[in-house]
């Protein structure tokens, strides 16, 4: 199951112990990266792009559950 990622008026809740604010995200990710090598061959990233980005699972960090992740309105956020 993908989770959707957290918007401007959305968070994540555990639906299993109500958790808000700690969660393990195994995502994967495809960028472009502009590399600038030093004298001594010491890489550096300057740029980076994410071309896309898949949430494979997130995992709620209190009770360990895992697909148990919802999409949840933020307090306060316009609806």
């Amino acid at each position: 199951m993908t989770v959707p990622l957290p918007t401007a008026t959305t968070r994540w809740r555990c639906t299993l112990c109500g958790n808000l604010t700690r969660f393990d995200v195994t995502r994967s990710s495809k960028v472009v990266e502009y590399v600038h090598l030093d004298l001594a061959g010491e890489p550096n990233v300057e740029e980076r792009n994410v071309v896309s980005e898949t949430i494979e699972s997130v995992r709620c960090r209190w009770c360990n559950a895992v697909d148990q992740v919802e999409l949840v309105d933020r307090p306060g956020a316009d609806s």
